[in-house]
């Protein structure tokens, strides 16, 4: 089977080469492996708008081709990027797209470019001893979580389809493969400057830097130099704060840190082994490759820093240490400012007081000691009322001490108080606290109904996580934890 260009309306989809303008030097031409008899498994509708993907796209055979990599859009050529990284603290010196290939940039009529990938398209130069496929198990769960993420109010990676087919793949067992379509307006990584800084190609990474700000930091344009290559790197220190307090504010775990799965953009990049918190353990590993718990949910923070300083000494030749040491500052008080407005948002606090910080700590020791469910009990938060309530005692009953969440109840109401405004108190918490997360259970659940050939759970799922703070009629069950005595879903990078 070959690869052709598309027709129909997807052959009037305008492509530009965007990155891969730059040259051999940073992507590798790359037709994708078609897939066997491919069907589109989910379609999402929000992305396709981005696009301007006309209406009823999705049930053409020609985009149903053209998202399993079966054809390629005419006029443009497909690539891999290369790029290098820190795994598990080890540098890497080649990685690159091994099962990923960009079909080009799409331009909307508003103006935003967005990259559209097709992760498990086949091989690349980059795929190392590796297959090159993605399977369905791994496209759902990105499929999913992105959208989850999006509509949580944190910045990621977007999904627009997954093409299925029956072809088998092997992991752990043989499942069957499927290519995910994804966008994001680029897809560069902390990694893509670490391969050109530590081949020392200084005039490469150079033109990687100015090839980002032209493109994806208008502010920056036009700024003299070379003070603009430290404000660079400082935007980028600061987006990633912001990116990792907002996963810690909403219990999300990624899984696997490493240099090469961070966006300069400060984007949610390259779900695999993620895990939203449940049971409320601030050492929770989602990873069960990550032995040593590197990347554990309370070490995101200074992991995202460590990597951010990666970053900073592969922009070398172009910041000095001293600038690149401020820029590096920047992190922690934008971390902890993000940190406590989002968890303030939470319990519907609007205005800052100096015991916050206080009595969110205690509050996440409780939770932590009665190991409580996480979106549960925030969840209930905006229900709470200004006097105790029978709320208070089943909220009580997920702590093994009662009392311990009385006395912190007791604080939080006259805290609240001051406020003042009962009203926007619980509209805030309200809004800030979703009744529907990705839970991994609800997630294997849509996993095991699409590998029978029912795909009308992942459509259900998806619908629920795009509209994630409002009560949805029927669906109180997708809202609790896992039932008792279920067996725990075990991810791995391969997830």
């Amino acid at each position: 089977m070959t690869t052709r260009a598309a027709s129909s309306e997807t052959s009037r989809l305008h492509f530009d080469q965007g990155y891969a303008r730059l040259g051999a030097e940073f992507v590798e031409e790359r037709t994708p492996t078609p897939l066997p008899a491919p069907y589109l498994v989910a379609f999402n509708p929000d992305v396709a708008a981005l696009l301007d993907l006309p209406p009823g796209i999705e049930r053409e055979t020609a985009f149903v081709e053209l998202a399993a990599g079966n054809a390629v859009p005419p006029g443009t050529k497909s690539t891999a990027a290369v790029y290098a990284g820190h795994q598990f603290g080890s540098y890497v010196p080649q990685l690159g797209d091994g099962r990923a290939i960009s079909l080009g940039e799409i331009a909307s009529a508003r103006g935003e470019r967005f990259e559209w990938q097709l992760k498990g398209s086949g091989t690349t130069a980059f795929s190392r001893f590796g297959d090159g496929r993605a399977v369905l198990r791994s496209t759902i769960r990105e499929y999913l979580c992105s959208e989850a993420m999006h509509h949580l109010g944190i910045p990621t990676t977007r999904a627009l389809a997954i093409a299925g087919s029956r072809e088998p793949v092997q992991r752990e067992t043989v499942e069957s493969a499927a290519v995910l379509s994804r966008i994001a307006p680029s897809h560069l990584r902390f990694g893509t400057f670490e391969y050109f800084h530590y081949a020392g190609n200084a005039e490469a990474v150079k033109t990687l830097v100015d090839y980002a700000i032209d493109g994806f930091f208008p502010e920056l344009k036009g700024s003299s130099q070379p003070g603009r290559y430290a404000a660079f790197l400082r935007a980028i220190v600061l987006r990633t704060a912001d990116l990792v307090a907002r996963w810690q504010t909403a219990g999300f775990a990624h899984g696997v840190m490493n240099t090469d799965n961070m966006s300069i953009l400060g984007l949610t990049l390259d779900y695999g082994p993620f895990g939203f918190m449940e049971a409320y353990e601030p050492g929770f590993v989602c990873n069960h490759s990550d032995y040593g718990g590197r990347y554990a949910f309370d070490r995101q923070p200074g992991v995202a820093l460590w990597n951010c300083r990666a970053l900073a000494a592969a922009l070398g030749s172009l910041v000095t240490k001293a600038d690149a040491e401020t820029a590096l500052g920047a992190f922690e008080p934008a971390f902890r400012d993000a940190f406590l407005s989002g968890m303030r948002a939470k319990l519907g606090l609007s205005n800052a007081q100096p015991e916050d910080p206080r009595l969110i700590v205690d509050l996440l020791d409780a939770l932590a000691a009665a190991r409580a469910d996480y979106p549960t009990f925030f969840a209930a938060v905006a229900e709470l009322g200004p006097e105790p309530s029978p709320l208070d005692q089943r909220l009580a009953a997920m702590f093994g001490e009662p009392q311990t969440l009385r006395a912190w109840l007791a604080r939080y109401r006259i805290r609240a108080a001051r406020q003042g405004d009962e009203p926007r108190r619980a509209a805030t918490a309200s809004a800030a606290n979703p009744r529907y997360v990705l839970r991994n259970h609800l997630a294997q659940t849509a996993i095991e109904a699409a590998e029978a050939g029912d795909f009308g759970e992942v459509e259900r799922l998806w619908k629920l996580l795009r509209d994630p703070y409002r009560e949805h009629p029927g669906a109180a069950a997708y809202a609790r934890p896992a039932p008792a005595g279920a067996v725990p879903v075990c991810v791995s990078c391969s997830s």
